[in-house]
């Protein structure tokens, strides 16, 4: 489903469609806000647990938050393994994510790919995958979303955000574009981590600076990897099925690719053979490469794959102090490598 336009609107202004679904978005809040407080005590794993989600639904950049903690634990010789409840994968689990083995249908596309970069593991119920990671040898856990989820115990939760889109117009779904009210999240979070250029975390501290105030703020953007590929010598056609797809398609003009179209699928769209053929044919018949994200591309058929460019974007923070705290506070190991 596509984000609606009123989402976007000002806190104050939130919109006609806003005000007539506020009663459906107060029940949403309330079903959530029961669903945290009232379920059975989670499972307390043996070692530290950090839930990096949000309040936004739909992306805010959690995957590559994943992948950045995860690379920053390893270089301090932490073994740090990631928990996901595998979104679109048929595996129950648990089960260890194997890159070169597991399909993104079997094990969902984000747990593919952050494989990559580090234990990863898909299972249903989140807390038996804790309990396969810790038996593993995981020193420290990353849940990969499950903020509104109480079925295990988290020692900190890191809420990331958009900051270009902030909590939108600060109502509950289908009002707004929340899980929950700006203000209930925040008092189970430990940090907030904005991701943007500078504009942006401007534009999300004048909105929200106020209620993030009494957390830690770490801010970060995230920047295509050097390739060593001048994007302006040839025409593109570039596909992503990702929360915000403008996105990827905005970082691609930034590096100067001249894109002779563009395909925004829904987030976690599968990838099949006419929809496939159809871009190939259209890319072949405009002169244009095809490119893709990393999360896209982890789906894409095995035969195709030589045939589809890969733009890698990494999450670079602009302090990382405010998480090291973080982490050392809830006792993660320090050992610098």
């Amino acid at each position: 489903m596509r984000e609606p336009h009123f989402w976007s609107n000002p806190q104050r202004h939130p919109g006609w469609q806003a005000h007539l679904l506020a009663p459906l978005g107060g029940l949403y809040a309330l079903a959530t806000k029961r669903r945290v407080a009232k379920a059975p005590e989670g499972y307390k794993a043996r070692v530290p647990v950090v839930c990096i989600g949000n309040i936004n639904a739909g992306g805010t950049g959690k995957t590559p938050t994943t992948i950045a903690v995860m690379q920053r634990l390893q270089t301090q010789g932490v073994a740090a393994h990631v928990v996901s409840r595998g979104y679109g994968g048929s595996l129950k689990g648990p089960v260890r994510v194997e890159e070169r083995t597991h399909r993104a249908a079997q094990t969902g596309d984000e747990p593919l790919l952050l494989a990559a970069f580090g234990p990863t593991w898909v299972s249903k119920d989140r807390a038996q995958g804790v309990a396969a990671a810790e038996q593993a040898g995981a020193e420290v856990i990353l849940l990969d979303d499950g903020f509104q989820n109480p079925s295990v115990q988290q020692d900190a939760a890191i809420v990331v955000v958009d900051a270009q889109r902030g909590f939108g117009n600060g109502r509950c779904l289908p009002a707004g574009p929340l899980r929950e009210p700006v203000t209930t999240g925040l008092a189970r979070a430990d940090l907030v981590l904005s991701i943007g250029n500078r504009a942006a975390q401007e534009v999300f501290t004048s909105l929200w600076g106020a209620q993030i105030a009494s957390l830690p703020h770490a801010t970060g953007a995230l920047e295509p990897l050097p390739t060593g590929m001048d994007w302006r010598e040839t025409p593109f056609l570039a596909f992503a099925g990702i929360g915000h797809p403008e996105k990827f398609f905005d970082t691609l003009r930034a590096l100067g690719a001249n894109l002779v179209h563009t395909e925004a699928l829904q987030d976690h769209q599968a990838l099949p053979p006419a929809l496939l053929t159809r871009l190939a044919a259209e890319a072949q018949m405009r002169g244009a490469q095809l490119v893709t994200t990393e999360k896209d591309a982890v789906r894409l058929p095995k035969e195709m794959r030589a045939q589809v460019l890969t733009l890698p974007v990494r999450l670079n923070l602009d302090d990382w102090s405010p998480l090291d705290a973080m982490m050392s506070r809830i006792g993660v190991p320090q050992r610098p490598a």
